[in-house]
């Protein structure tokens, strides 16, 4: 297969994902369904195989999709730990540390005795060891942070009760633990010894949660250093850089023995949290990143995957059962006996984090660990997980914003201005915000000129846009209708337009009110005189 014609295919599917993104935000889908779908529509049994052209999914070999999922997801936790303030998560951090490691485990427990039993009764199912079906479990034990979000930016929902920065603490550290236990049980399963020691098993998980999260910590500090102390000589050079760091320490993090997705995790937690050069460069460029890896990893698996192999009787029942069992039974359970703890959260708040099971690519990206480790039945095992990840993304995924509306936990998202004409991001440092205003005739009624428009105090008209013209202003700028003006503003305040007769009426207000106070204070003041003169 000629390399220009790859990158033909490959243009053509990112350009039908980038815009499918539009339909999912009108009709409330996840995006990354639809980046799967169109990966299968141009899979082995999509569009292309009706008319005998090649798949691109063949050329995508088990070591390939592992590599390019690893880096996917390594800059995908990453940026999602820069985005994520320490001040946010705060006030959360114990019930989602709890949540992210005890509730983790107690959901692969759980699912995978469940799957151990049903896989023994089914019929038309392969039974599986109880280490295989823990394996199973263990795959689809985390959530998916990228798909929540999403969902609830594109229903414009808001959650109360301290809710959103829960789950994101825990979405964001339960990956790590899925991670553990699958690389775990794959050794387990693959193990040709007799014998495991279960205190080795707890010893080598104890190491890789401490030296991931150290060495995620340390190497963050030692990053934000060089970011502040050692200049660059191009600026585009800064975000690369801290591209550089985060692979460095998924590696490094990886040969010391430690957890590589909690490493990265919270080396993007110290990162972000940090005031550093370029900072929102850095992260408007891990933003697009983040999208452009959850883009290539959803369409690289749903370019693998065989849509005949989901609908055979020994994957699709398996995985109904089983999508029933996480979302009624297990991820319930698991919510419920981590919060007991945690008398502030009332039955809503465990109910809406029980829904919030949302799955993604990482257990389809774990599902895939299984198969290049060579786990019996890998290959019904990538195919259960791949149909549960759809029927959650259909499930819950849909219905996240309605969940949350009939819970009463929904609030309506704060709707931030977005500038069309001028392209300026003010730094976090600056409590100020920007916003654009049309000119127009009711503004202009007391005059054109700039310094005749009623502007609140502590706001400041910088910038003018005239067709395709700009312009500083001054006070004397004559302004025309249509005009766009960039107003920067430290108080939120917007321009208020007055008449002449609201105008004066103020004015005549705030006189009669003086006239009030400056009253008050004369009889107020003889008074006192007449009672010391009395004594």
């Amino acid at each position: 297969m000629q390399v220009e014609f790859v990158l033909l295919v490959l243009s053509l599917l990112f350009f039908a994902s980038i815009f499918t993104d539009k339909i999912g935000y009108k009709f409330g889908v996840p995006a990354l369904l639809l980046f799967l779908a169109v990966g299968m529509c141009f899979g082995p049994e999509g569009i292309g195989s009706w008319f005998g052209a090649p798949s691109i999914g063949r050329m995508i070999s088990i070591g390939g999709a592992q590599a390019i999922g690893t880096i996917a997801l390594c800059v995908i936790l990453f940026s999602g730990g820069m985005d994520t303030k320490i001040s946010d998560i705060q006030p959360v951090w114990a019930p989602g540390l709890m949540l992210a490691t005890i509730g983790v485990l107690t959901t692969a427990a759980i699912t995978g005795v469940i799957i151990y039993f049903m896989f023994g009764w089914l019929p038309a199912v392969t039974s599986l060891s109880i280490g295989t079906a823990l394996l199973m479990a263990a795959t689809m034990s985390s959530t998916d942070s990228a798909s929540v979000f999403s969902i609830l930016r594109t229903n414009g929902v808001q959650l109360k009760h301290n809710l959103r920065p829960l789950l994101e603490l825990e979405s964001g550290a339960n990956d790590p633990m899925a991670y553990i236990l699958t690389v775990t049980l794959i050794g387990l399963v693959t193990s040709t010894s007799a014998h495991v020691s279960a205190l080795a098993i707890v010893q080598d998980v104890l190491i890789q949660l401490v030296m991931g999260g150290v060495m995620g910590f340390a190497f963050g500090k030692i990053i934000v250093w060089l970011l502040r102390k050692v200049p660059l000589s191009n600026e585009s050079l800064y975000p690369i850089m801290v591209l550089t760091a985060c692979i460095f320490i998924f590696a490094a993090t990886y040969y010391l023995k430690g957890n590589p997705y909690l490493a990265v995790y919270t080396g993007g937690l110290i990162i972000g949290n940090s005031k550093f050069t370029k900072k929102r460069q850095t992260k408007s460029f891990f933003d697009g990143l983040t999208w452009l890896s959850q883009l290539m990893m959803f369409l690289m698996l749903g370019l693998m995957v065989v849509p005949s192999h989901l609908l055979q009787l020994g994957v699709w029942l398996p995985c109904l059962i089983i999508s029933v069992v996480m979302i009624f039974i297990s991820r319930p359970l698991s919510v419920f006996l981590c919060m007991i703890p945690f008398k502030q959260y009332k039955q809503r708040d465990k109910l809406m984090l029980s829904w919030v099971g949302l799955k993604g690519a990482v257990p389809i990206i774990f599902a895939i660990l299984c198969e290049a480790n060579g786990v019996e039945h890998a290959d019904m095992i990538f195919n259960v997980v791949f149909a549960c990840t759809l029927v959650s993304l259909l499930a819950q995924g849909t219905t996240l914003g309605t969940v949350a509306a009939k819970l009463n936990l929904a609030t309506p998202a704060e709707q931030k201005a977005r500038l069309r004409y001028f392209d300026i991001d003010l730094p976090e440092e600056v409590e100020a915000s920007a916003e654009e205003k049309e000119v127009t005739a009711q503004m202009l009624a007391n005059g054109n000129m700039l310094k005749q428009i009623p502007v609140p105090s502590q706001t400041l008209v910088i910038m003018v846009r005239r067709d395709d013209t700009f312009f500083v202003p001054t006070g004397n700028t004559i302004l025309r209708e249509g005009d766009q003006l960039l107003v920067i503003s430290d108080n939120n305040a917007e321009i208020v337009v007055q008449d002449k007769e609201e105008e004066d009426e103020e004015i005549l207000s705030k006189w009669k009110l003086n006239m009030m106070y400056n009253t008050r204070a004369f009889l107020r003041e003889k008074w006192d005189q007449l009672v010391k003169n009395s004594r």
